[in-house]
C-alpha cells in the first residue's frame, strides 16, 4: 500500500534546554493512517462477537459498514486517483474484492480484508515517518551555536550557520565541535565516532582536521573553520540519507508485480462473463450471479493471502528471536541478497576497548598483575575509554587499587599520578619516551593499541588494547559466504592496520578501511552497479547513508543509533551477530512457501473458474472453495512459525 505521508522540511530546532537534545518521534496517533486503520480495528472487534452470539443484523451490519468506511475509504480514494492515470493498483483492487465478498454475504471476510490492509498501510506510514524523525535529529549532533574568536581575542557566541570560512572558533572541554575545520592551537582527544566509527577518541594538535558534530575531550582546542555548515560532514550525511532514501527503487511483494495484468484480465474477465451471456439472451439473474461468482473465485484475495502468511510468520518466528523485521517486502527481500557489506565497530567487534595483553618490560622487575595495577590506580580518576579499559580488566583479575595522590592529565599525551611514594605516567609510548620500546610496535603491528607504563621514568611495562571481535563474528561470516556465494566485505573508519587485523580473525579478505560515510555509501553503490544485491550490516551514524542506499540494510541494536536503526529495514535487537544469517536463511524459505502457495492457489483459482465458466458453479461452493484454499495455503505458511524452522535456518540451512 503505498503511503500518503507527506515529508516534512529538515529544519533545525534548538534544544529545549542547554546540553539537552531534542527528540522529534512522532506519535502512533499522529499519522491520519495510523487513526482511520485502529478505528477501522475497533469497529471489527466490536462487531465480530455481536455477529457470533446472533444479535439482530442492523447492529453488528452497521458497525461492519462504518469499518469498511474507516479502514476502505483512504486506499480507495488512492486507488481511483491511481486509476485516473490509467493505473489498476492493489488499493483499489482490495477494496474492490472486500466489498465484492460483502455483496454475496460475506461481510465479516471483506471487513477482515480491509483492517488488515488498513493496518499494512498505517505501520509503513509509521516507518516512513519515523525514518524522518531521526534524519532530522540528526542535525542535534552539531551544537546550535559556536564560541567565535574576534582578531582581538574577543569571543562571541554566534549560530553555527553565521560561521564563514576562516572564522577561528574556540571548543572548550566536553562541548561539541561546532564546524569541520583544522587545529590552529591545543591538543585534545576527540571522540569522532558518530563521523568514522572509530572506537577510541582521536588524538588532536596543530594541523589535525575536525568535524562538527565530534564531541572534544579534555583540552582546549582552536578550529579554524573551512567548511560552511550547510556543507559539513554531518549535513552531508543528513543529504546523502534523504537522497538514497528517495532514489531507492520502491519495492513490490512478488504477487505485487503481476498486480496490473492480473488486475486488469480479472475485470475484464468479470465483465465478459456478465454481458457475453446476456447477449445470448440469459435471464440478467442468472448472468449478474454467475459473474459474481466468478469475481469471487478468481478475487486475488487469496492469492494475496498465500503471499503473506509465509512472511509473516517469518518475521514473528524472526522476532521471537531479538530480530525486528520492519515490513513483510524487508523479509522477502532479505532472500535476494548476494553481497554483503559488514561494519566493523560496534557490528562486527563489541564496540569497546579491552585489555589484551599485558607485557612486563625487561629489567622492571615487575609481574603481569603489578604493572595493571599501577596501571588502574593512576587511570581510575580518568573518563577516556581507554582508562576505563585499564580498570575494568584490573576488577576482572580481583587486583585491589591503591589510592593515587597528584592526578594529572595532559591531553594526547597521557595521565601521571603518584602511587605508593612511585610517579607513574600512563600513555602513549611515542609522547612519553622519545625512543618508545619495541614490544609497543609490535602490539600497534597486530591491530592493538599500544600503551606504555612508567615508573619514576623508567618503562616499566606495556598494555595492549583493542576492540575485541564478537564471539560468532567469524561463524557469521563463515555462514554468510555459504548462504551468498562470496564473503562479506569489511567497510569501516578505522585505521588499516586495526580492521586488517580483525578482519584477518574474522575470515575476511577484502578490508577497505578508514571510510567517511559518502566513501561507504560509494562502495555500496559500485557493488550495486556490478549487479550485486547487497547487504548492509551496520550500527552507527556513519553507517546510515549506505545502510537507506543498500537492497536491504539491517542494524545492530543495542548501541545501534537512533537514525541506524530508523533506517534499516531490519533490527537485530539483541545484539547477536549470528541472527544476521538465520534471517536470511529464514526469507529465502519464507520466498519458497510463497512459491508453493501462489501454485496451490492458482491450481484452486483456475479450477473454480473453469467449473463456473464451463458447468454452472453454485455461488456458495465457490466460495467455500476459495475459501478454503485461502486456509490450505495460509496453514502452510504458519509453517515457518514453529521453533525448528528457526533451528534449520540458524543451524545453516535455508531449506
Amino acid at each position: 500500500m503505498t503511503s500518503t505521508l507527506t515529508p516534512q522540511p529538515l529544519e533545525r530546532q534548538q534544544p529545549e534546554r542547554p546540553g539537552a537534545v531534542a527528540r522529534r518521534r512522532t506519535r502512533v496517533l499522529a499519522l491520519p493512517e495510523a487513526r482511520w486503520a485502529a478505528a477501522a480495528t475497533v469497529l471489527f472487534l466490536l462487531a465480530l462477537p455481536l455477529q457470533l452470539t446472533g444479535a439482530p443484523a442492523w447492529t453488528w451490519g452497521t458497525l461492519y459498514a462504518l469499518s469498511y468506511v474507516t479502514g476502505g475509504w483512504e486506499p480507495g480514494w488512492e486507488g481511483l486517483k491511481a486509476l485516473k492515470e490509467r493505473t489498476l493498483d492493489v488499493d483499489l483492487l482490495m477494496v474492490v474484492a472486500a466489498l465484492g465478498a460483502a455483496s454475496i454475504g460475506q461481510v465479516m471476510d471483506g471487513a477482515l480484508l480491509i483492517v488488515i490492509f488498513a493496518t499494512s498501510g498505517a505501520l509503513e506510514a509509521l516507518a516512513t515517518a519515523r525514518t524522518a524523525d531521526s534524519v532530522r535529529g540528526l542535525l542535534d549532533l552539531a551544537p546550535a551555536t559556536a564560541t567565535r574568536l574576534s582578531p582581538d581575542g574577543g569571543e562571541h557566541a554566534v549560530s553555527v550557520e553565521e560561521l564563514a570560512v576562516g572564522d577561528t572558533v574556540l571548543v572548550r572541554p566536553g562541548e561539541r565541535v561546532g564546524a569541520d575545520g583544522r587545529v590552529l592551537e591545543g591538543a585534545s582527544e576527540v571522540d569522532q565516532a558518530t563521523i568514522t566509527g572509530e572506537p577510541l577518541p582521536v588524538p588532536k594538535q596543530r594541523g589535525d582536521e575536525v568535524f562538527a558534530g565530534t564531541l572534544n575531550g579534555t583540552g582546549a582546542l582552536r578550529i579554524r573553520v573551512e567548511r560552511d555548515a550547510s556543507d559539513s560532514v554531518i549535513a552531508r550525511i543528513v543529504r546523502m540519507v534523504q537522497e538514497a532514501s528517495e532514489t531507492k527503487a520502491p519495492t513490490q511483494l512478488f504477487i505485487e508485480k503481476v498486480e496490473q495484468r492480473y488486475s486488469l484480465g480479472m475485470v475484464a474477465a468479470t465483465l465478459a462473463v456478465f454481458l457475453v451471456p446476456l447477449a445470448f439472451g440469459e435471464q440478467l439473474t442468472d448472468a449478474l450471479l454467475r459473474a459474481m461468482t466468478f469475481m469471487i473465485v478468481a478475487s486475488p484475495c487469496a492469492v494475496v493471502l498465500a503471499t503473506m502468511p509465509p512472511l509473516l510468520s517469518a518475521i514473528a518466528n524472526a522476532g521471537r528471536h531479538g530480530v525486528l523485521v520492519k515490513s513483510a517486502v524487508v523479509m522477502e527481500r532479505l532472500g535476494q541478497v548476494d553481497a554483503v557489506a559488514l561494519d566493523k565497530t560496534g557490528t562486527l567487534t563489541e564496540g569497546s576497548p579491552r585489555v589484551t595483553d599485558v607485557r612486563p618490560l625487561p629489567g622492571s622487575g615487575l609481574e603481569e598483575d603489578e604493572v595493571l595495577t599501577l596501571a588502574a590506580a593512576v587511570e581510575r580518576p580518568s573518563e577516556h575509554p581507554l582508562a576505563r579499559a585499564v580498570v575494568d580488566a584490573a576488577r576482572e583479575r580481583g587486583l585491589r587499587l591503591p589510592d593515587a595522590q597528584d592526578f594529572s592529565s595532559a591531553p594526547g599525551v597521557g595521565v601521571t599520578a603518584v602511587v605508593g611514594g612511585r610517579t607513574v605516567a600512563v600513555g602513549a609510548p611515542a609522547r612519553l619516551l622519545d625512543d618508545s620500546p619495541g614490544m609497543a610496535a609490535e602490539l600497534e603491528k597486530s591491530g592493538r593499541t599500544a600503551v606504555l607504563v612508567v615508573v619514576d621514568g623508567t618503562p616499566a611495562g606495556l598494555l595492549g588494547i583493542a576492540d575485541r571481535l564478537r564471539p560468532d563474528a567469524a561463524a557469521t561470516v563463515a555462514a554468510l559466504t555459504t548462504l551468498t556465494g562470496t564473503a562479506p566485505v569489511l567497510l569501516t573508519g578505522d585505521n588499516p592496520r586495526a580492521a586488517a587485523h580483525l578482519a584477518a580473525e574474522a575470515g575476511i579478505d577484502d578490508v577497505r578501511a578508514g571510510l567517511l560515510p559518502q566513501d561507504k555509501l560509494d562502495a555500496v553503490r559500485e557493488m550495486e552497479r556490478a549487479g550485486r544485491k547487497v547487504l548492509v550490516v551496520g550500527d552507527g551514524v556513519n553507517d546510515a547513508p549506505a545502510l537507506a542506499a543498500a537492497h536491504t540494510g539491517i542494524a545492530m541494536g543495542r548501541a545501534g543509533s537512533d537514525l541506524a536503526l530508523e533506517t534499516a529495514d531490519a533490527v537485530i535487537v539483541r545484539d547477536e551477530l549470528a541472527a544476521v544469517p538465520a534471517t536470511v536463511a529464514l526469507s529465502r524459505r519464507a520466498r519458497r512457501l510463497v512459491v508453493q502457495n501462489l501454485v496451490i492457489a492458482g491450481v484452486f483459482i483456475a479450477g473454480l473458474v473453469v467449473w463456473d465458466l464451463a458447468g454452472d458453479l453454485p455461488l456458495p461452493l465457490g466460495v467455500a472453495g476459495h475459501e478454503g484454499s485461502t486456509v490450505l495455503v495460509g496453514l502452510n505458511g504458519l509453517r515457518l512459525l514453529r521453533e525448528g524452522a528457526w533451528q534449520r535456518a540458524a543451524a545453516g540451512g535455508d531449506g
